[in-house]
């Protein structure tokens, strides 16, 4: 009982909460333009053919507010996938503790945060699901200035009903699972690699520098996995399960291998400053939060 409560304790459970919170608010309107980019270029890569030319032709048809379509859902739906993903692993930290992890004459486990990144990932797909749906949705639109997130959403139940929001839930599980897994593990890896290579190098760098760099190695691995989740997802005629691998194989006959890293370069570009702005947003909440509520 002691070990439970121990885990989820209100005080660390807030601080998790908060704090991935503020790291949502931070990343969600560094990086949205590009994802908006990114997805349009995997939709309709006959259309969008690179980033300079996706985004020129977007704003010049809609608008420089164009790139921010589908914000509002992007952030609720990223407020709580990150509330979910750093409030599940804080707690596997918490549950698995790393025996070295405040002894700095000792390498820490650098493969348990991997194994505890792809269990957050399964977990946060369920959460994320429905926002990225509505996305996606959104996003592909073009030149329907008066079409809102809200109004998808709307459109979506009197289609599907409320399983429309859980559309390719196979695809979100098979796209989140490999990239938390990246992304929390190359993070720890990052952080330990800059602090042994660079001692004086001050925190917040660190987590600027590191959450950068994880975020675009976690995109790097998962992209494959993306391109199908987003064409499936973005369509109004998929299935809960059993929509993605028949669109991977789809998008495989008609575009190639190619056609699987569609988009990857705005989301390597987006990668950087928005994880960078995620993790710099989170560790800095931590700081502030232990700053007004003692331990």
């Amino acid at each position: 009982m002691s070990e439970s409560s121990s885990i989820f304790n209100v005080r660390d459970v807030s601080r998790d909460l908060f704090s991935a919170t503020i790291g949502s608010v931070f990343c969600c309107y560094t990086g949205q333009p590009l994802d908006t980019i990114k997805v349009r270029m995997q939709t309709s890569p006959t259309i969008y053919t690179g980033i300079l030319q996706a985004t020129k032709k977007s704003v010049g048809e809609e608008g420089v507010a164009a790139l921010w379509k589908g914000a509002v859902p992007t952030a609720m739906g990223m407020a709580a996938e990150n509330a979910m993903a750093f409030g599940v692993n804080e707690a596997l930290k918490r549950a698995f503790p790393d025996p070295h992890a405040n002894d700095p004459q000792k390498r820490p486990d650098l493969i348990r945060p991997f194994a505890m990144g792809t269990v957050t990932g399964c977990c946060s797909a369920i959460v994320l699901c429905p926002s990225e749906v509505i996305k996606a949705k959104t996003q592909v639109l073009v030149g329907d200035k008066g079409v809102s997130s809200s109004e998808i959403f709307k459109r979506m139940i009197k289609k599907q009903g409320v399983k429309s929001l859980f559309c390719g839930l196979d695809a979100q599980l098979m796209r989140d699972g490999p990239f938390y897994g990246i992304f929390f593990g190359s993070y720890e890896l990052f952080c330990y690699s800059f602090r042994t290579i660079i001692p004086s190098i001050p925190d917040e760098l660190n987590y600027f520098l590191s959450g950068g760099l994880a975020g675009m190695a976690g995109w790097t691995v998962c992209m494959p996995f993306d391109v199908p989740k987003t064409n499936v997802q973005s369509r109004w005629d998929t299935r809960i399960l059993g929509s993605y691998f028949p669109q991977m194989v789809k998008i495989a006959k008609d575009r190639g291998i190619i056609g699987f890293y569609s988009g990857l370069g705005p989301t390597l570009i987006r990668a950087f400053p928005a994880n960078a702005a995620l993790f710099l947003g989170v560790e800095t909440g931590k700081k502030v939060f232990d700053g007004f509520v003692s331990k």
